[in-house]
This record gives structure tokens, sequence and C-alpha cells, in this order.
């Protein structure tokens, strides 16, 4: 498997980020990631514009952001026009992206707003509409401000936004295997990286959270059968495909590397990849590795089954049910969420 390293949820100068498409490029190549999944806000002007291109070393794939107010915000891929969202509820956004040939993920989910910072109104999903692709496992920026215990602390979280983050909302994850036990449905790394600030004369000497920065902090890996081609549209299909199947994981690479993790069941004659589905058989294996040790947690529909700290952990995978994997890292004097891994489904 080819992993890729992708900042999901971005947003560029055509909307209301403050940065240029080869700004954020770079930024990528700086932080180590492979591909940019942009999505500015209700367009697809920088693929108009020619930047659905690889810039280097970093793929950029344009999406938009469906921005319905209040909330109910819509990742969309692999459209040829814009999503017209006037007068749709949400699910009929979710419905016509669908029907358009594209597939969506829902952003910032979770969001309930912030008592300390108004500017943040409540975001998130009434519901999963059942034509959603995925969704923002952990988004960032939202889960991140909205837990926070008060002004003070939204400033240390801006001077040091690697020491706060700890783990995903508990609600999601919680969300998460509800949804997994009814169908397959792709967990995603959400940034919402606008990297605020002041643009004067070309740069941006005065900004917080700065793209670079951001995309550090939490990755989406695609794993994908081939290494790219270097024909951007094709390797954005590929792209597409590992999201659209969940063959992909969330990483804090901040913490440690994640490239090189692997996740897989096995019987006789058959592997099963991350985001797959088939039968249960009682000859199943799943097998884990990671690059360094670490906190390996093992679950079966929602409860662990397993927690070892190693590199490597096989385990029977002998009885139906969702598999999923979670790795945790001491670090700062506590326990953080390294790797969430998407499920592999034996039914």
């Amino acid at each position: 498997m080819i992993d890729l390293a992708c900042a999901v949820h971005v947003h560029s100068r055509y909307s209301d980020g403050s940065g240029t498409v080869a700004e954020i490029a770079a930024a990528a190549a700086d932080a180590g990631v492979d591909v940019v999944l942009l999505t500015d806000h209700d367009t697809l002007a920088a693929r108009d514009a020619g930047d659905e291109r690889w810039h280097g070393p970093v793929l950029v794939c344009v999406g938009e952001e469906v921005t319905q107010r209040p909330g109910h915000h819509y990742l969309a891929f692999g459209l040829e026009q814009p999503i017209d969202h006037r007068g749709m509820t949400p699910r009929e956004v979710a419905a016509a992206v669908a029907a358009a040939g594209g597939f969506g993920i829902l952003a910032h989910p979770f969001s309930a707003g912030s008592p300390h910072f108004r500017f943040l109104p409540k975001a998130g999903w009434d519901e999963i509409p059942p034509e959603a692709t995925g969704f923002e496992l952990w988004s960032l920026f939202c889960d991140t401000v909205e837990r926070l215990p008060s002004l003070r602390a939204g400033m240390r979280f801006v001077a040091d936004p690697d020491r706060v983050l700890d783990t995903a909302r508990p609600e999601a994850i919680a969300r998460w295997d509800e949804l997994t036990a009814q169908r397959r449905i792709t967990a995603v790394g959400g940034l919402d990286a606008h990297q605020v600030g002041l643009r004067l004369a070309g740069r941006v000497p005065l900004r917080v959270l700065g793209y670079r920065r951001s995309f550090r902090l939490l990755q989406t890996h695609v794993l994908l059968d081939q290494a790219p081609s270097g024909e951007a549209a094709r390797d954005r299909d590929a792209v597409y495909g590992a999201l659209r199947e969940g063959r992909c994981y969330l990483a804090r690479d901040s913490l440690a590397p994640a490239r090189g993790f692997a996740c897989w069941a096995e019987r006789p004659g058959e592997r099963v990849e991350l985001g797959a589905e088939t039968a249960a058989d009682e000859r199943f294996t799943l097998h884990v590795h990671l690059p360094r040790a670490a906190t390996i947690r093992v679950l079966r529909d929602g409860l662990a089954i397993a927690a070892r700290h190693a590199t490597d952990l096989e385990l029977p995978a002998d009885a139906p049910g969702v598999y999923r994997v979670e790795a945790w890292l001491h670090a700062d004097r506590r326990s953080r969420a390294w790797i969430y891994a998407n499920p592999i489904y034996l039914r």
C-alpha cells in the first residue's frame, strides 16, 4: 500500500482563507503533506483557474464546502459544477452531490458552539444523511476551540496547539460506532484551515494557526494500491476512491510520524483492508503494525477487546463485528490519541 498524507478541509483566498493555492501547497510540502483537499465556500474557482494539479510534490484536489447557514456545511468532491443549495434541506444537499456523481463529507458535524467564543456559533448536523460518504470524526478547529474552558485556554491553544490536543470528541467516537454498526461510513480528520491573518504586500506576516502548523497537527492518510502516476486527474481519482472506500486513517503526525501504519484482516485466500466489508469467518486474524511502539487498542462494535503496548499485534477476528484500531502515545505526561483507523467490517 502507498500511504499519502492528506490535509482535508482547507480554505484559500478563493473564499475566506488568507493564502494562495501556491502558498498552501508550499506549506503542505514543508509539513510533510502529500495531498491538499481544498474546500473553498460554494466555489470551484481554484479548479477553474488551473490550480487543481501537482504543485511540485503536493497534489491539490479541488472540492467545495457547500455552506448552508447556520451550520450544515458539506465538503463535496468530484463535482463538475458547484451545488446551488438555495432552498435545499441539508439532506437534499447530500442527495444533490450524490446525484451529480460526487461524494460528500460532513464538516464539523458535532459542533455545539462555545460560551467563551461567540464567533463560533453551533455549526453541527442534526442527523447524518444516508447519502453522506463520511464525516469529520475530528474537526480540529471547532472541536478544540469549543471544548476550551476559558479565553486564557484559548490563548494557550493559539500559542502551542500541539500541547492542547488530546483526542477526538468522545461523543463523536460514540456516534461513529453507532453509525458503523448500521453501514460503512468514512471517518476523516478535518482541519478547517483558514490561516486567519492580515495580508500585506503579497505576504501574511500576522497570522493565527498558519497553514504549515495546521497541516502538521492532524492528517488523513489514504492508502493506494499504486504510487501516484504524476497525472493529476488520475491521482485525484485514486485519492477520492480511497476516501469513498474508507481506506484511510487519521493521525496526529506531530506526535510521531504515522506513515507505515497498517491494519488488515486475513483468512486463507483473502485479505481485507481498512474500510472493506466481507462475510465473517472464524478463520480471520486481525493484524496491526505501527512504525513505533504505542498502546494499540482494538475495538469490536465499539467495545475494547484488546490493548497492548507494542509495534505489532495479531488476534483472532473470529466473531462477526466492526473491528477498528486506535493507537495512543504517552506525551507531555499524559496519554494522547495518535491514530484512529477506519474499521474493517466482518458482517
